[in-house]
């Protein structure tokens, strides 16, 4: 099976056939062809291999789709624009900001979004505690970039009121819930394609 037929069959096991159209997942497969070209010289990602690439990047980031709402989100820690870009790609609706400390990794995302046309995305290089927006998100997300309490503790001037945090994690992160000393208000299992791995969704309320 090509990628294109597997990005397909994979967006239907998810249910999103209605939310994410041909032409978007043609824009996930370009961004992911950009992403192998520049992994060449910039090593933005470990994954080297396109269906890994696929499972691991694309179709990961498209599992939380369902969850993010309307209005504007902050991609925290976003590397090379994981979940960031596909949302952007995906929910052009959403006003997507991705953030990053590696210089290199923001030049990436914004050649994405020049070369993809992403008028719904802004990237910023800088250091999440410092970043100061003229407004708050009303959704902060993270895959990969810190324990819960970190993360929280770091965005928590960045968060609107009522706002959500949503933190992309594998298994179930008990020892991290413990120490943010913090009840969520969902844990959403998380069915990703092809991947046999656990992955959850912890999502917590700005009250």
């Amino acid at each position: 099976m090509d990628l294109a037929s597997k990005l397909a069959a994979g967006v239907e096991v998810l249910g999103l056939q209605a939310m994410v159209t041909p032409e978007m997942q043609e824009k996930c497969l370009a961004y992911m062809a950009l992403m192998q070209k520049w992994n060449k010289v910039y090593n933005l990602t470990a994954v080297r291999d396109s269906e890994e690439m696929l499972v691991l990047h694309v179709l990961d980031s498209l599992s939380v789709l369902p969850f993010v709402e309307a209005g504007n989100v902050l991609d925290v820690g976003s590397g090379g624009g994981l979940p960031g870009l596909i949302i952007a790609i995906t929910r052009p609706e959403v006003e997507v900001t991705t953030i990053d400390t590696v210089q290199k990794k923001a030049i990436f995302m914004r050649q994405v979004k020049a070369e993809l046309g992403l008028s719904n995305a802004q990237v910023v290089h800088g250091r999440v505690e410092a970043y100061a927006p003229p407004t708050r998100f009303s959704q902060v997300i993270s895959r990969a970039f810190s324990d819960i309490a970190l993360f929280k503790q770091l965005t928590a001037h960045l968060i609107a009121p009522q706002g959500r945090w949503l933190a992309m994690k594998g298994v179930v992160p008990s020892d991290e819930l413990a120490q943010a000393k913090v009840i969520p208000k969902e844990v959403i299992r998380l069915h990703v394609p092809y991947l046999q791995a656990e992955r959850h969704l912890i999502v917590f309320e700005n009250t």
